[in-house]
């Protein structure tokens, strides 16, 4: 891994099935990987959108975001994983948490904060995984999303160049 201050942020809520996905992927990161070979590496969680999101990513040089993607049912490939940027961002629809009625998205956020004078990540990776249920209470995502989450791991692991435990 080089040495840019990495921020992996897992998103969503781990007990709204498959809303989860970012989180429990995150959290198998933080079990697979040794922090203390990475000092400039940070993983965490949060369950923020818009400008609290922006928040949490500021001085970082680097962002890995893993968030639900929810499309209409008729369009949807729960487990599908998709790996977008944040020019990405501004063309699709939104990741589940990068977004919120209450909030601004999280682009708009980036963009005030440049325009501030904001430290904001050069570099913001989104591992957005497709899935079906983000309604029902339970702590077990649904099959096609539960297999993603090792692969979404895999993929960062690999990406940033980290070796496990």
């Amino acid at each position: 891994m080089d040495n840019l201050k990495t921020l992996i942020l897992g998103l969503g809520n781990p007990i709204l099935t498959d809303d989860g996905v970012g989180v429990k992927a995150a959290r198998e990161l933080e079990r697979q990987v040794d922090l203390d070979a990475y000092p400039n590496l940070t993983i965490t969680e949060a369950s923020a959108g818009g400008l609290r999101l922006m928040e949490v990513m500021l001085d970082f040089q680097r962002v890995v975001l893993i968030d639900a993607y929810y499309l209409n049912p008729e369009q949807t490939k729960p487990g599908t994983i998709h790996r977008l940027s944040l020019e990405d961002l501004r063309t699709v629809s939104p990741t589940q948490h990068s977004t919120s009625a209450h909030d601004t998205s999280l682009v708009t956020a980036l963009d005030a904060a440049k325009q501030m004078g904001y430290q904001i990540p050069e570099e913001l990776i989104i591992y957005a995984v497709e899935v079906e249920n983000i309604l029902e209470f339970s702590e077990t995502p649904t099959p096609a999303v539960a297999r993603a989450i090792p692969l979404v791991v895999e993929s960062i692991i690999k990406e940033l160049d980290i070796s496990r435990r």
